[in-house]
């Protein structure tokens, strides 16, 4: 497991730390504080890779830099690896635009999984990523890592070995068919996680092979089966599906590849799993944002029955906030918050108590999001401050006119809900406020 990150130098502040919790780690903040960048980083302390070295056609994912290029910069972190925990510094060699250390393999993290925002993703394996080191060689040397473009987790990866190219894995689109065709107990499998990544009554169900394209392409593509049809081809899914079924298909393609290679191997399956998730609401309506959180967790531990999971997830989303009050627990679990310090033009992380807030409304009134309100407009927020001050106005024994007052009232009516909770204040103190300004 990741314990603690630290980066001096390198992103959007002089120094940045990190401890983290044994199961599941939310990250929050504004765009552009650093929560992938942070996300990235993790992936590299534990692989040593960065995903855009395995992996060009990625929109993201590039080696991290430091931000003042004539001072130091150093990434530095801890993990519990294998059989202990382990501490590890890196430093930028300018000359070298890379991180030096210690030569050689990655500490073995166990199984981690990046799903990446914009639907690639990255995998490192124990039992297929890892290689001995003697001297200045490598012995049995593997691949380093499985980096996908969102193209390739449907397509199929290929990568070079040895001047060939080699399938290391067939795509959703491939695997799906084949698992339907001819692997019951993988079509058991990922009818459970398709059911469990699914909001309560809106089930996603495998459904028949189908030919949807041209009378030429001989390919069998799985559908599913939704409330209006028994078979839509996975092709037409939308977003928000396509990404609980790349969830799905990356978890599962995973865990059996993990497995099969343990087996060939003579070795038990790891004892850690560790995911990465960034924008874990992405695309998905907000029905399947309140249960998508539980259900990673539970179908990670029911996967891998015997590991220690570690969630660390990037979110936007206040829902997300709101589906882990019933479980949070702060003795595993913890929450990160990114502030901007506009005054010392810094980004701030900050390790923050999880205070129960009951709805998603109020969740965008915490230090998470910073809002004024519980989500009403731009417009409603300024005609409530205008009214605001009006009222200080009153208190304060400033005049005012009944062609103010009136105005303020005409532009929340405007712009406020009949059941907004500030009618309650306003109404009262309206019509006492247009007594007041005609005597």
């Amino acid at each position: 497991m990741l314990e603690f990150l630290r980066l001096e130098n390198v992103g959007p502040a002089p120094l940045m730390e990190l401890e983290l919790a044994s199961r599941l780690n939310l990250i929050t903040g504004d765009n552009g504080l650093g929560k992938s960048f942070l996300l990235d980083v993790m992936w590299w302390a534990l692989t040593r890779k960065w995903p855009q070295d395995l992996n060009a056609q990625l929109s993201g994912g590039y080696p991290a830099r430091p931000t003042n290029p004539r001072k130091p910069a150093t990434l530095a972190f801890r993990l519990d690896a294998k059989v202990k925990s382990v501490t590890y510094e890196s430093h930028y060699g300018p000359r070298d635009e890379a991180w030096l250390g210690k030569p050689g393999r990655p500490w073995n993290p166990g199984l981690v999984i990046y799903a990446h925002a914009d639907g690639g993703f990255s995998v490192w394996d124990p039992a297929r990523n890892y290689w001995k080191k003697k001297g200045n060689t490598d012995i049995h040397e593997r691949l380093p890592g499985y980096v996908f473009s969102p193209r390739e987790v449907w397509q199929g990866l290929e990568v070079r070995i040895e001047g060939a190219n080699v399938t290391v894995c067939n795509g959703l689109l491939r695997d799906w068919a084949s698992w339907i065709k001819e692997n019951q107990n993988n079509v058991r499998v990922l009818s459970t996680l398709l059911e469990a990544l699914s909001p309560t009554g809106e089930t996603l169900e495998l459904g028949p092979l189908t030919r949807p394209l041209s009378v030429n392409d001989a390919r069998d593509i799985p559908s599913l089966k939704t409330g209006y049809a028994d078979a839509v081809p996975v092709l037409f899914a939308s977003s928000g599906v396509r990404r609980i079924m790349a969830l799905a298909y990356m978890l599962q393609w995973s865990w059996n590849e993990h497995h099969i290679a343990c087996e060939k191997l003579g070795e038990k399956p790891t004892s850690q799993v560790i995911m990465l998730i960034d924008e874990i609401e992405s695309h998905l309506h907000p029905r399947w944002q309140r249960s998508v959180l539980k259900s990673l967790l539970s179908i990670m531990k029911a996967l891998h029955a015997s590991a220690s999971i570690q969630l660390i997830a990037a979110t936007h989303s206040p829902l997300i906030l709101a589906s882990a009050e019933p479980f949070f627990d702060p003795q595993q679990d913890a929450w990160f918050d990114l502030d901007l310090d506009s005054g010392r033009r810094t980004v701030v992380v900050e390790k923050r108590p999880f205070v129960r807030r009951g709805t998603a409304g109020r969740w965008l009134t915490s230090p998470a999001f910073d809002l004024a309100s519980e989500g009403r407009s731009l417009e409603a927020e300024a005609a409530i401050q205008h009214a605001e001050d009006l009222l200080k106005q009153r208190r304060e024994g400033g005049g005012l006119t009944r062609a103010a007052l009136d105005a303020a009232n005409a532009e929340l009516r405007r712009t406020l809900s009949d059941v907004d909770s500030f009618w309650v204040r306003w109404s009262h103190a309206f019509e006492t406020l247009c007594q007041e300004a005609e005597s």
